[in-house]
C-alpha cells in the first residue's frame, strides 16, 4: 500500500510542476516559475523514495541525497518567495 501512495505523491508533485509552469508561460508570474522548481525538486524526491524503500530496499540507501533533493527544492521556494517580495 505504500508503494501506491509513493508513486502517488510522485504523479501529483509532477502534475502541479506542469500546471505551474503552463501558467508562468501564459501569464509570466515567475513566483509560478519558482513553485514549479520546488514543485519538480519535490516530485524528483518522491521518485527517489519510491526508488530507495521499494526497489532498492537492501542493497543502496539514497536517504542523504533524497534529504538534500528535498531541501533544495523547499530552499529553492523561500528564496523565490523573498526575492519576489521585494
Amino acid at each position: 500500500m505504500a508503494e501506491i501512495v509513493y508513486l502517488l505523491c510522485a504523479l501529483a508533485s509532477t502534475f502541479c510542476a506542469v500546471l505551474l509552469i503552463r501558467n508562468y508561460r501564459r501569464s509570466g508570474v515567475r513566483l509560478a516559475l519558482w513553485t514549479c522548481l520546488c514543485f519538480a525538486g519535490l516530485a524528483l524526491n518522491n521518485v527517489l523514495l519510491f526508488i530507495d524503500l521499494v526497489l532498492l530496499p537492501t542493497t543502496l540507501d539514497l536517504a542523504i541525497l533524497r534529504t538534500s533533493i528535498g531541501l533544495a527544492a523547499v530552499l529553492v521556494l523561500v528564496i523565490g518567495l523573498t526575492w519576489e517580495e521585494t
